[in-house]
């Protein structure tokens, strides 16, 4: 496997960076797809977003959540399922690629949220959008990528390489970094958000989703 040289790594990740500041974005790529998105605001998503008390009675608790049944790989390979949010309140479902300098950027404090937040039954997983080849095979050294930005940037939660039964809900995505949060069950609580924040806003859209959830 070809290793991705720090050198080369940051040189990528100083392009993106500067494509994207030259931009004005705070995010890499067009606009979201038809998927419940949010704002910059928490409160100005609160609105937008379906209580928790909605989603949790009637037929809205038996539909299917849109991670409810998926099959996905970690970098290391081994099988990730849906079974990976039992146990937790909330998880909260970044979407990254690794030419995207914004998403690099907050992966830090992101992972410092994973840990502080574990206690609450808060798990954060990376979703890498970009390690597949036009020809549907997995590129090693897009996953070598991936586990080095990881590493580097101490963001040391789970990352998972999506499978075919999440493409549906990767085509609907086309910025990234897009966050998204789910229950225990897979349904998706609160809005999407589109491109990166810093670590106090994602402590207020954390707190208002458990709140949503109930926790």
């Amino acid at each position: 496997m070809k290793r991705f040289c720090n050198r080369n790594w940051n040189r990528a990740l100083g392009l993106a960076a500067a494509v994207c500041l030259v931009l004005g974005l705070a995010s890499c790529g067009g606009e979201a797809g038809s998927f419940s998105t949010g704002s910059t605001s928490p409160a100005a998503s609160a609105a937008q977003s379906t209580p928790a008390s909605e989603a949790s009675s009637g037929a809205a608790n038996t539909a299917p959540g849109i991670l409810s049944a998926f099959t996905a790989q970690d970098l290391a390979g081994n099988t990730v399922t849906q079974e990976v949010l039992e146990g937790h309140t909330l998880t909260m479902v970044n979407v990254w690629a690794t030419f995207c300098g914004p998403c690099i950027k907050e992966m830090p404090e992101l992972g410092e949220l994973s840990a502080e937040y574990a206690d609450r039954g808060v798990q954060i997983i990376g979703m890498v959008s970009d390690v597949w080849t036009a020809d549907g095979v997995i590129d090693p050294d897009q996953v070598a990528l991936a586990q080095e930005i990881a590493d580097t940037t101490g963001a040391d939660y789970l990352h998972i390489i999506p499978g075919e039964d999440l493409y549906g809900l990767l085509v609907q995505i086309n910025t990234v970094p897009t966050t998204f949060f789910v229950d225990e069950a897979g349904r998706q609580v609160g809005s999407a958000y589109l491109g990166a924040r810093n670590k106090e806003t994602w402590q207020e859209i954390l707190d208002q989703m458990l709140q949503e959830v109930g926790a």
